[in-house]
């Protein structure tokens, strides 16, 4: 199942930060809430996230991933993972050093935001 790059990002969202509210999931991908709703809703219908209302604030519906999205987020995450692993054993020890420190600058800017 293709997903997308835009649900791709979304199902991340939820797979790796936990549940968010439509809102937090519209600000996240920059995009105004009624483009999020018609988003969930064609995601919720593919059985890739569920909506939970708050039992504390019954005004409060938060998205959550399935297991399903979760699982299909995570293979399609390997998938790019070996192919990347598969294409860098063609690289010299100089690209590799490279890499890595490159790897250590973007991981030290995420740190620090």
């Amino acid at each position: 199942m293709g997903l997308g790059p835009t649900r791709s990002s979304v199902l991340s969202i939820l797979v790796f930060g936990g549940p968010r509210t439509l809102g937090e999931l519209a600000s996240a991908e920059q995009v105004r809430p009624p483009s999020m709703t018609r988003l969930t809703r064609g995601m919720e219908a593919a059985g890739l996230v569920r909506r939970v209302v708050d039992l504390s604030d019954r005004r409060v519906v938060r998205m959550h991933a399935t297991a399903k999205g979760a699982r299909i987020l995570r293979l399609g995450r390997q998938r790019r993972l070996t192919h990347l692993a598969s294409r860098m054993k063609d690289l010299d020890p100089r690209q590799i050093d490279l890499l890595l420190e490159a790897a250590g600058i973007l991981e030290r800017l995420a740190r620090d935001a």
